[in-house]
């Protein structure tokens, strides 16, 4: 699998966290009050990058990285920086590769970063800033209590759109079992499964940022995360080929995660990006389920089965209202799975009314 650059930021992060080695080395370095270059990796890209320096080869320790950037050049560590492989090295990169950076440090780590595809991290002697550069992307660290102060408020945002969430979604699955659901329904559905996805990837983020300050923050995202049950995925695989124009799962939750956030508000676009023809009057039209969602809920029920169920029946209100018999003439489907499957889906909608009508 490719990695992408904020694949390689996120772990770039996760080795500079609070309670790492390598992130009291760069403290010490600040508060010493002189600049560094740091590379995490070494390969035949960098070497040719290198000129003169000191072939080192020690363990990491934080407080040789402070004394060796009292040196001039740049220091090379490996990519897990549990070893300090060079110091005292100029790096020589590509003078033609663009960067937005004025100073000297600055520029030649953004222009290093994009010519070996290896984390540089700059440390700034006079703006006293620590400043990751991954490909193109640059990240400047900041101390634990900014970052919990917006981790924090990301958190109650949250929880009150998990408390939404749920709520729309036992509303779609008492519309869904009464054949009443519209496509606004399913359009805020996955609006708000889509806005509680992204907060919980910024909030993942911060704790990846906060290292061993994030334990509190990791537990509290894990309790408001944890039975969130079938996401986007299925409640595209319910609707996606209704609208005639979306057959692909994954193409549209390509399309779903890729919403701006002022697309994001608008119904009409996530609509269409399940396959419905956006406009407000479509908005209002009902759409009948595959049966996918619910089907998923029930945990003895495999995917393969879940398929060849949907299959068979054609539609959540033709399986609803099938009986034992009917469910066993299903290939794969004996009278125990049967029962299981005919006592889950009124589990469900016995639930779901409730629920709703409560």
């Amino acid at each position: 699998m490719v990695r992408t650059p904020e694949d390689s930021l996120r772990t770039t992060l996760a080795r500079v966290a609070p309670g790492t080695e390598l992130r009291d080395g760069l403290e010490r370095i600040l508060r010493g009050r002189t600049g560094a270059l740091i590379v995490l990796g070494l390969d035949r890209t960098v070497e040719s990058l290198c000129s003169g320096g000191f072939d080192i080869g020690i363990d990491f320790n934080p407080t040789r990285l402070r004394e060796l950037a009292k040196m001039d050049g740049a220091i090379v560590c490996d990519k897990d920086a549990s070893r300090i492989l060079r110091a005292g090295v100029q790096l020589v990169p590509d003078p033609s590769i663009e960067t937005q950076e004025s100073g000297t440090r600055h520029r030649t780590a953004e222009r290093v970063a994009k010519q070996t595809g290896l984390p540089v991290i700059s440390v700034s002697q006079s703006m006293q800033i620590i400043a990751i550069y991954v490909d193109g992307l640059r990240h400047v660290l900041e101390g634990s209590e900014p970052v919990l102060a917006r981790a924090n408020q990301a958190l109650a945002t949250l929880e009150r759109y998990r408390a939404r969430l749920d709520q729309v979604t036992n509303s779609l699955s008492a519309l869904e079992i009464e054949a009443m659901v519209t496509v606004r329904d399913v359009a805020i559905t996955l609006q708000r499964q889509e806005m509680v996805r992204r907060i919980s990837e910024e909030i993942s983020q911060y704790v990846l940022e906060l290292g061993v300050d994030g334990r509190l923050l990791s537990l509290q995202l894990e309790e408001l995360t944890t039975g969130l049950g079938a996401g986007s995925e299925m409640v595209v695989r319910d609707y996606r080929d209704l609208g005639g124009e979306v057959s692909d799962v994954e193409t549209a939750m390509n399309r779903l995660t890729q919403l701006s956030s002022t697309d994001l508000i608008d119904l009409g676009k996530i609509a269409s990006v399940v396959g419905f023809q956006p406009g407000t009057d479509s908005l209002e039209a009902v759409v009948q389920p595959h049966g996918y969602r619910l089907l998923s809920s029930i945990k003895a029920v495999p995917r393969a089965v879940a398929d060849r169920l949907v299959d068979h029946f054609g539609g959540l209100q033709n399986l609803m209202a099938a009986n034992i018999d009917d469910l066993m003439a299903v290939d794969g489907i004996g009278e125990q799975r049967a029962r299981t499957v005919r006592e889950g889906l009124s589990r469900i909608a016995e639930a779901s009314l409730l629920d709703r009508f409560m």
